[in-house]
């Protein structure tokens, strides 16, 4: 399958996209994972996006663009790809719809996951990091705290608040989503794609898209 998954930071993206490549090998691509892994290994990249990242602003379009042509010409997506949090803007679907055109590539539906904003805000206020870079497995000190508090299971790094998920930077990043990214909805509707999930549960998301792909 190849899908896009449209929803506000803390809307269960992630842990949908993780569930739905165990059903048919796709892979999850999340530009926010690939950046965070940049901005800890130091690369060039990473150096360009950590200042962004920390105000919780938006990483510019060229470097996501570039990030993207490059992964979804990668081996892994042939069986079908995830996307995760991308796009974000108007200018980064039209620019993505371009770039899929060029590779040949076409999507099977456009999903928006739907949490309510206090959910939202306890969500991502509990959940912790692995400070790991090659690790960042997600916690959450009262749904999925780590078995020794402060350590991950995986790896037994630090489990670490990241600076975008104290309150202040989760309301600007709820903020810069509605201003810059919600449109996105308009933009895929009318591309006759688009399928509206509301849904806290992710097995509940995951029911709705398998029917609507008819699986």
């Amino acid at each position: 399958m190849k899908l896009i998954l449209l929803g506000a930071p803390g809307a269960g993206k992630g842990t949908v996209a993780k569930l739905l490549t165990q059903m048919d090998g796709s892979v999850q691509i999340s530009t926010g994972d690939i950046l965070r892994g940049a901005v800890a290994a130091g690369t060039e990249l990473g150096k360009k996006a950590e200042a962004a990242m920390k105000r919780g602003d938006l990483v510019s379009d060229d470097l996501i663009m570039g990030i993207m042509e490059k992964r979804l010409q990668e081996p892994d997506c042939a069986k079908g790809f995830l996307l995760d949090g991308f796009p974000r803007t108007i200018p980064q679907a039209e620019a993505l719809k371009l770039l899929l055109a060029k590779l040949g590539i076409k999507l099977d539906m456009v999903v928006s996951i739907e949490v309510p904003r206090d959910v939202i805000l306890d969500r991502l206020s509990t959940r912790r990091t692995c400070s790991n870079g090659k690790c960042q497995a997600i916690y959450n000190v009262k749904s999925n705290p780590p078995k020794k508090e402060g350590i991950c299971d995986k790896c037994g790094s630090p489990v670490v608040q990241r600076e975008d998920e104290t309150e202040a930077a989760i309301s600007h990043r709820l903020e810069t989503y509605n201003q810059k990214t919600a449109p996105l909805i308009g933009f895929y509707e009318k591309e006759g794609m688009f399928v509206r999930v509301n849904a806290t549960s992710s097995d509940a998301v995951i029911a709705a898209i398998k029917n609507k792909l008819g699986k």
